[in-house]
């Protein structure tokens, strides 16, 4: 609703007969030589210009509390989520540079807009990942998450996009949907190499773009038979009567719900961060330009009633002589 409104007095603003305060200044200090009516005009545009901008400082400064009061609990599970993934990272290792046929890139988006670069961050990184990870006999195709970064990449990317899926954050997340999330994905698409790209939350102010690499089992156990990052998975004893091949299934599988898990919190703290770094931005240009048009009125009035005084002592010297 708050963003309805502020594209409604947005459009009033632009629409308004002299969209400029520059513009809307030169045409009310030449009144003077202008009909009788123009000069109430032109102070009333100016009123109402100011109404319209006192509007959207009101709706940035109730979207910038809003966002403050979601960051809080967000934060809290984000970095409470940070302890899922990093076991697996201890384990299986997080191999960026391992050189696969079949890339899957997950891309992580918001459903919203108003919140400066975040959006268009995750995209630039998802093109330049599939720049590098394409190649000839390569496939490479994105899994989006978040209306933003799917209405960038249908752009130029139409026939890449595998799945779309939206209104994630329109309920509180948890694990139990996350994972069934993760499992729907590990169904529909054929991968070598899951690359999920999100933005880490770091501060209110800033967040790193960020590139987590899931391997499938059978890369996994290519790359521990070859030695390097993953050799050490041969110095662990398999328990339980299952072979190499079900556990790394299952870890795969576990891993990629996890990583997933936390890095869609990551991207929500890091989006309630970025928009209330906008929206105090917007409410303090907002501010700026009210005083502008209030001198711009003022200046307006106090030149009508000069003009006035000058039109009444004129006519009494007149009638006087």
């Amino acid at each position: 609703m708050a963003m309805a409104a502020l594209r409604r007095e947005g459009r009033r603003f632009l629409l308004s007969p002299n969209p400029s305060p520059v513009l809307a200044r030169s045409a009310i200090c030449s009144e003077e030589s202008s009909p009788i009516g123009v000069r109430g005009i032109s102070t009333q545009i100016v009123r109402n210009r100011m109404k319209s901008v006192k509007n959207i400082q009101k709706i940035t400064k109730a979207m910038k509390m809003v966002a403050a009061s979601k960051l809080r609990a967000v934060q809290v599970r984000t970095e409470n989520s940070r302890g899922f993934w990093q076991p697996f990272t201890a384990l299986l290792g997080d191999v960026p540079s391992v050189d696969v046929k079949k890339n899957v890139i997950v891309t992580i988006s918001s459903d919203k807009g108003l919140c400066g670069g975040i959006n268009s961050t995750s995209v630039k990184i998802s093109k330049s990942l599939f720049k590098v990870t394409a190649g000839p006999e390569k496939a490479v195709k994105y899994v989006i998450l978040g209306e933003k970064g799917k209405v960038q990449l249908m752009r130029d990317s139409k026939n890449r996009i595998e799945m779309t899926i939206s209104e994630l954050q329109k309920n509180p997340l948890n694990y139990t949907q996350v994972s069934v999330l993760a499992d729907d994905i590990l169904k529909n698409v054929e991968y070598d190499a899951l690359r999920i790209v999100f933005n880490k939350f770091q501060s209110v102010v800033s967040f790193l773009p960020t590139i987590s690499t899931i391997l499938s089992p059978e890369i996994v156990e290519r790359e521990s038979e070859a030695g390097g990052k993953l050799g050490d998975l041969d110095s662990y004893e398999i328990e339980g009567g299952e072979t190499k091949a079900e556990i790394l299934q299952n870890l795969a599988e576990f891993q990629f719900s996890c990583v997933l898990f936390n890095a869609v919190l990551e991207n929500a703290c890091s989006e309630l961060g970025a928009r209330m770094s906008a929206m105090d931005s917007s409410s303090r240009n907002a501010g700026e330009m009210l005083d502008r048009l209030t001198l711009t009125y003022n200046r307006t009035r106090q030149a009508s009633i000069t003009t006035e005084l000058i039109e009444i002592i004129s006519g009494a010297s007149a009638l006087t002589g």
